[in-house]
């Protein structure tokens, strides 16, 4: 019970928000009837709401439970007002992600109103070796999780996408040299993003900070120094705040 329940809200990781009930028994494989009675406990207990369109949504129940992951919340709460800095001086998009598995998860994000438009949103996945965020965070995992995203296939997003696996180590190798990581349109034929690693109270990369710019920016070859001395001030915070022992949370 507690499987079918968790692939009905795993169905709102692929990208679209909204979804009918048959939409939800089709993408879970639940018999619809299954599906209509799973989807209406999780209605009444608030982790989905039913809008008038008919389709389903993520409810607040959700939102509420979310706020309680440390992981994220801590790490938002001491990495936003770099971002806010970092948005300031760039007007472009800013995001944080963390690595779960094989893919980044989106904790924080800003927007900008005249930036090139981005897919990613809070709480999204998409495969490490894909985005700028992504390929810090695989640069930096255990050589267990990088040898297991290498051996699977790579999924191709754009003719850009990296899906030679020996081209991403080469890659992987050159952020860990640099500090700095690179994706060329790899998500979307207009956008260029460049992160750097945030590291942790014990030295590891504990997420990875990106902004993304359109692919015709004519500096978009120099904002890697800006994300990396915003991404090293985050760390600078993570790693005081655990020296004075104020939360090991923050520590992603």
């Amino acid at each position: 019970m507690a499987a079918k329940l968790l692939s009905l809200l795993d169905a709102f990781n692929q990208g679209c928000g909204a979804y009918t009930l048959s939409e939800l028994a089709r993408r879970t494989g639940l018999p619809l009837a299954t599906a209509h009675r799973l989807v209406g406990e999780l209605e009444r207990w608030g982790g989905l709401e039913r809008g008038a369109d008919g389709h389903y949504r993520i409810g607040l129940r959700m939102v509420e439970l979310a706020a309680l992951c440390p992981r994220g919340v801590g790490l938002r709460d001491v990495a936003l007002p770099y971002m806010q800095d970092l948005y300031e001086a760039t007007h472009q998009n800013v995001q944080l992600a963390v690595r779960e598995g094989t893919d980044g998860v989106y904790i924080e994000r800003i927007a900008g109103r005249e930036a090139v438009a981005v897919r990613t949103r809070i709480g999204a996945h998409w495969p490490l070796h894909a985005t700028g965020v992504g390929l810090v965070l695989l640069a930096f995992a255990p050589a267990a999780v990088q040898e297991t995203v290498l051996a699977a296939p790579l999924r191709r997003f754009s003719p850009h996408t990296i899906a030679d696996p020996g081209v991403l180590r080469r890659v992987l190798a050159e952020v860990r040299r640099t500090g700095i990581s690179v994706s060329d349109r790899q998500i979307d034929e207009d956008a260029y993003s460049v992160g750097a690693p945030v590291y942790g109270p014990d030295g590891g990369c504990a997420a990875a900070l990106s902004v993304v710019v359109g692919y015709d920016d004519p500096g978009r070859a120099s904002w890697g120094p800006a994300v990396r001395a915003a991404a090293l001030g985050i760390s600078r915070r993570l790693r005081d705040g655990a020296l004075r022992g104020e939360s090991g949370d923050r520590s992603g």
